[in-house]
């Protein structure tokens, strides 16, 4: 009886709460800082179209602040904007600009600290140093929000949306550029990240680490210094992706360090330094993907291990497979090769003699980079011919023994 009154209790409080809430106009000449001080719990306050020169605005109890078309708050080169301490809110449909750069501090347009249940929703970000910043917050969605960044080096530039410790966090639709990295997890569990664009940021499109249990799916990361890296984490569901125009000495489609038990699935790596980069990486299901017009489609180390390789689409990729190790403890089968010499006298659609996708000369110039001049010369295809006729040099166990003729799921064109 005692738990039924309390949840009764605790019902129509709430309820009275919402029923009293009211509404705060805010127009141009007055202070959203002043409104957010005088409003009660569950208030709203509309913010009219004009510009607000303001910063360090505190949010410490449940609020909606949305603003109409038009309305602007600019920090006019100083500290961060909106500070979000209360669980429950909700900022919408406002353009914030000009935040500071800091050497001391991680200023951001939009900072969440310590909250939960706060949506970022439809916002513009303009030169903010950081943009939508979340630490130690659980079950929050940013969504919808267009931040562009002004960095013109990593010294200088912060990331458009960091999340540092939180879990059940939604990233999606949104699109970020101009920044050190688009999207920054660390310690981040159980979260979804969906449906963004993350393009033309100085590190990565997408950087996390010591991050389980996220699911990526259905995003854009398209030329960053390097698409996304992946690091210290496990059961990590990568879906329905594109990795584009990552070019660079240094640059990936996708970089894996020490990440284990995930899976890597109908996704796009096109035009990229190395499609897919892994050290370390560890029973990882890599299936039903396009690596086309690459560098190397996949660079995976000898400490990566059990991984299984299917069904993908390796087309105009000018190395296919590399590896630093004579030895193979990874499962390749399935897979379309487009340098695929052989034959299927049979018709079945899979080659007749396996395909072995390591090529002599993709060992040479990782060694020796200059020598990547010699490419497609009469001497490199000798040689090469010669190695794969007598391995000694490329790993004899990485192999696929059942190479399609033709493509799994994907148009050449």
């Amino acid at each position: 009886m005692t738990r039924y009154f309390l949840l009764s209790f605790l019902t129509f409080t709430l309820l009275s709460g919402s029923l009293l809430a009211k509404t705060i106009i805010v127009k141009p000449n007055e202070s959203i800082k002043k409104a957010v001080l005088q409003a009660s719990d569950y208030d709203t306050i509309m913010v009219k179209a004009g510009v607000y020169n303001e910063n360090l605005i505190s949010i410490e109890k449940p609020l909606t602040i949305i603003g109409e078309e038009g309305a602007i708050v600019d920090s006019q080169e100083g500290d961060e904007i909106f500070i979000v301490q209360s669980d429950n809110v909700t900022i919408q449909n406002m353009t914030l600009k000009n935040i500071g750069v800091s050497y001391i501090k991680d200023r951001a347009a939009i900072r969440l600290n310590r909250v939960r249940d706060v949506k970022i929703l439809h916002n513009t970000l303009i030169n903010t140093f950081f943009g939508i910043y979340l630490q130690k917050s659980n079950n929050c969605v940013v969504d919808g929000n267009k931040i562009i960044g002004g960095a013109e080096d990593e010294s200088t530039a912060g990331n458009a949306i960091h999340i540092w410790q939180g879990k059940r966090i939604q990233v999606s639709n949104n699109e970020v550029s101009m920044h050190r990295d688009g999207i920054y997890f660390e310690f981040v569990d159980e979260s979804y990240i969906a449906n963004n664009i993350s393009r033309n940021n100085m590190r990565y499109g997408l950087h996390f680490m010591f991050s389980n249990n996220d699911l990526y799916e259905n995003n854009r990361f398209q030329n960053n210094g390097s698409g996304v890296a992946v690091m210290f984490s496990k059961e990590i569901e990568m879906i329905e992706n594109e990795f584009l125009d990552n070019w660079g000495g240094a640059s990936y489609g996708l970089l894996l360090k020490e990440i284990s038990d995930g899976s890597i699935e109908n996704n796009n790596f096109s035009r990229n330094t190395v499609g897919i980069y892994a050290e370390g990486a560890n029973r990882l299901s890599i299936k039903n993907n396009l690596f086309h017009n690459n560098g190397k489609a996949m660079d995976i180390k000898g400490n990566s291990l059990d991984n299984q390789i299917i069904k993908n689409d390796f087309v105009g990729n000018t190395f296919e497979v590399l590896t630093n190790s004579k030895s193979n403890l990874n499962h390749f089968e399935g897979n379309y090769w487009s340098q695929y010499s052989g034959y299927d006298l049979n018709k079945d659609g899979i080659g007749d003699v396996p395909h072995r996708p390591v090529n002599l000369f993709a060992i040479v110039t990782d060694k020796i980079p200059a020598a990547s001049m010699l490419l497609h010369s009469f001497l490199v295809n000798s040689l090469d011919a010669a190695e794969r006729l007598f391995p000694q040099f490329i790993p004899e166990q990485l192999i696929d023994q059942k190479p399609k003729i033709k493509p799994n799921h994907y148009d050449q064109n």
